[in-house]
């Protein structure tokens, strides 16, 4: 399938850093960009007053056309605050691609399409894609089950089939992708593009605190907990932050999904501040390395299965 004019022949593997509350800044996102992946985090991770055009301005000084480009994360939910302010910083700065969750909205879509820009959005079914697109996305996010954060429940195969019945614009999958053969099994079903996060907490340049790179490298899949209690939407999270936290990640209330709130995201004791989310995919993760070591690992295991299968 076709990719957008900005990524074409600008990554070294077909994967996007996906946009990771708290964990992804300046330094991870150049760190990706540099290393030949699309290097993305959410606008409100930039907390404080001027801070995100702080940022946007770092990135376009330090980034080049020999990088892959940069993505910013909008939620699009009616809680978020500072939405329009942080889409006309977007827009002024003319950011590349724009991951656009929990909500569609044209306007949003037409003010990136202004300048240029690419829009993708993020679903977990193909309701939700369909939505995205009538009301004018370019790409879908499919975020199927074993993805870290909000997830949804789907098999890839089944999401991905199911978009493809009707869209033939990019796709990129998320879920429990942690490893180069993944990012082409990804393809294989025919997604372009792999969409990768939790295989990036355990970096040098992810603003996480040590103990939680830490238990990133030593947990697996079974430690992973499928809850919407600390956010009002799904998602996976480490079983042992849960517990740290005083609750039993066995045992978790439901959440009442009408309170879903994404006013303050970085305080408390919630996620992702002491609630720790997590992927399924972990289990290929055994040290805190330089994000451009996971990317070359990445590489060199996309390679090798692409000989494996002789493609």
């Amino acid at each position: 399938m076709p990719l957008p004019k900005v990524l074409e022949n600008r990554l070294s593997v077909p994967v996007i850093g996906s946009p990771m509350f708290i964990l992804s800044q300046p330094e991870l996102v150049i760190a990706q960009c540099k290393a030949g992946v699309v290097g993305s985090f959410p606008v409100l991770n930039a907390r404080q007053p001027g801070q995100l055009e702080v940022w946007l301005k770092r990135l376009r000084a330090e980034l080049t056309d020999a990088d892959a480009p940069f993505a910013c994360n909008l939620i699009v939910h009616k809680s978020t605050p500072r939405l329009e302010e942080d889409l006309a910083l977007l827009v002024k700065y003319q950011v590349p691609l724009v991951i656009c969750s929990l909500g569609a909205r044209t306007d949003v879509y037409e003010a990136v399409h202004s300048y240029g820009g690419f829009v993708f959005h993020d679903i977990i079914n193909d309701m939700f894609a369909h939505k995205a697109i009538e009301k004018g996305a370019d790409g879908i996010v499919a975020v199927a089950a074993g993805a870290g954060g909000h997830a949804g429940t789907l098999s890839p195969f089944a999401l991905v089939q199911e978009i493809r019945a009707w869209f033939n614009g990019p796709v990129a999958l998320s879920g429990a992708i942690a490893n180069g053969g993944a990012v082409l099994a990804a393809q294989a079903c025919s997604a372009d593009l792999a969409y990768i996060g939790s295989a990036f907490i355990a970096t040098e340049e992810a603003v996480a605190v040590p103990d939680y790179k830490q238990m990133v490298v030593e947990s697996h899949a079974d430690d992973i907990v499928y809850t919407n209690l600390f956010t009002g939407v799904h998602g996976n999270y480490l079983k042992p932050s849960i517990r740290n936290a005083g609750l039993d990640p066995d045992h978790l209330p439901e959440s009442d999904a009408s309170k879903m709130s994404f006013a303050d995201l970085n305080t408390g004791s919630k996620a992702w501040k002491d609630i720790w989310g997590c992927g399924q995919g972990i289990g290929a993760v055994d040290a805190v390395v330089p994000a451009a070591a996971v990317v070359a690992r990445l590489r060199q295991e996309y390679a090798a299965a692409r000989a494996r299968l002789a493609l």
